[in-house]
């Protein structure tokens, strides 16, 4: 999902790659000179003779100047005192600096911390509206009746109601070979005999060429035509929905939006559903576009944004993982401040998820300690209750079968369905 590049199978690739973006952190140190402080010279004595006396001059000694060569100027800084002295100085400055700098993310952290805090409401579990991706050895043969059966016993009392089945990727311009779903038809007979009610959707995406010469280019009309009679192809096959995955999508990207209507249009005329994987939202104030001119890859979606695109789909599940952030507290924090943020501009009539990391592999962006499932739930559950605790068009969408574990299944159960 979010830096997972979408083009990939992901069961066939062990590690998905999510979007987005991974933080590596260091220190810097700087040697310092010894200083010591400085020594006064001392005047050296005088030599003295006895010698006879001698007249008095008109000039008495005592009143005339010295010579510059007998005396050391009090004022005279010793050479290693001025250069300690100016590294101290820099060292200041780039301290002073630094702390301007990481005055922000501090401050941020911060925050994220303190939205981690309090107790959920009461009733803030599943509305039994949740999802899960599959991989796609569910449509490629690889899977069976048996796979289904284990499925339908994981799944049974749950909050389960969507299922997204990789089913691409999309070529990149567009088209979708039915050679890459042969067993799509076996598959949703199947589910609706042992699971009736749970729909299958055909889970489709692709790398966009935005940040690169290669991937699908929705400004192309010919692109978004092809984008249009595939997913009336895998409709065709017996899937009820489509659920479109397409990174990294920037932020403002009215070629998506005009690619939206048409699909909603299509896909309403079929009675099927209409789905997407959502980029997550700006944490800060048009962050996406300090990360965009820092890093050449805006993350982040703007609020309106992502508004936008929930007003013209079904199901918008926000990929709420890969977040870069190092603590279980910070990641729930961001959690639950994600979900207020897509609380606030999803309308009543959009499904919205919150997705739930069930992988574990440790990269830039991803630390597997600090992603966790209970505390992703409890973000979900806090974000819920301070904006909108009695919304019925809300859940989370597991990411992914492949890689949960049975951890990640006891604390989806135990902590947002509350089964054992």
């Amino acid at each position: 999902m979010d830096e997972n590049p979408t083009g990939e199978q992901p069961d066939r690739e062990p590690t998905a790659e999510r979007t987005a973006d991974r933080k590596s952190t260091g220190e810097r140190t700087a040697d310092r000179d010894p200083t010591g402080q400085p020594t006064a010279d001392r005047e050296p004595t005088a030599e003295r003779t006895v010698t006879e006396p001698e007249p008095p001059s008109a000039e008495p000694t005592s009143c005339k100047p010295a010579s510059p060569e007998s005396t050391t100027p009090e004022s005279t800084t010793p050479e290693p005192s001025r250069k300690s002295s100016r590294k101290r100085r820099v060292l200041r400055l780039a301290a002073f600096l630094l702390g301007l700098l990481l005055l922000p993310l501090l401050t941020a952290e911060t925050a994220l911390r303190l939205n981690y805090t309090g107790d959920p409401a009461p009733g803030t579990r599943t509305r039994h509206q949740d999802a899960l991706w599959l991989g796609h050895a569910w449509v490629d043969g690889r899977k069976g009746d048996r796979d289904v059966k284990a499925l339908a016993d994981r799944l049974r009392g749950t909050g389960i109601r969507d299922l997204y089945v990789h089913s691409g990727p999309l070529e990149h311009d567009g088209t979708l070979p039915e050679s890459a779903y042969p067993k799509a038809r076996w598959l949703t007979a199947a589910v609706h005999r042992e699971l009736p009610g749970v729909r299958v959707q055909a889970w489709l995406g692709d790398k966009l060429a935005g940040e690169g010469p290669e991937g699908l280019r929705l400004d192309r009309p010919a692109t978004r035509a092809a984008v249009l009679a595939s997913t009336r192809a895998v409709l065709a096959a017996g899937f009820q929905g489509a659920h479109f995955d397409l990174e990294p999508l920037h932020s403002g990207d009215r070629d998506y939006l005009g690619l939206l209507d048409d699909l909603r249009a299509l896909t309403h005329a079929r009675g099927a559903v209409l789905s997407v994987a959502a980029h997550q939202i700006d944490p800060l104030p048009a962050f996406h576009s300090f990360w965009g001119a820092t890093t050449g890859h805006p993350k982040w979606w703007s609020q309106a944004y992502f508004g936008q695109v929930a007003r013209r789909v079904d199901q918008i599940a926000v990929m709420s993982y890969d977040t870069m952030q190092p603590l279980q507290s910070l990641y729930g924090g961001y959690v639950a401040q994600q979900t207020s943020l897509a609380l606030e501009v999803t309308p009543d009539g959009t499904d919205l998820l919150m997705g739930l990391p069930f992988h574990h592999e440790n990269r830039f962006g991803h630390w597997a300690h600090a992603e966790t499932v209970p505390a992703a739930v409890r973000g979900v559950r806090l974000g819920l209750s301070r904006t909108d605790a009695d919304r019925r068009r809300f859940g989370v969408a597991l990411y992914v079968d492949f890689a949960a574990t049975e951890d990640d299944w006891t604390a989806y159960r135990k902590d947002w369905v509350r089964t054992p």
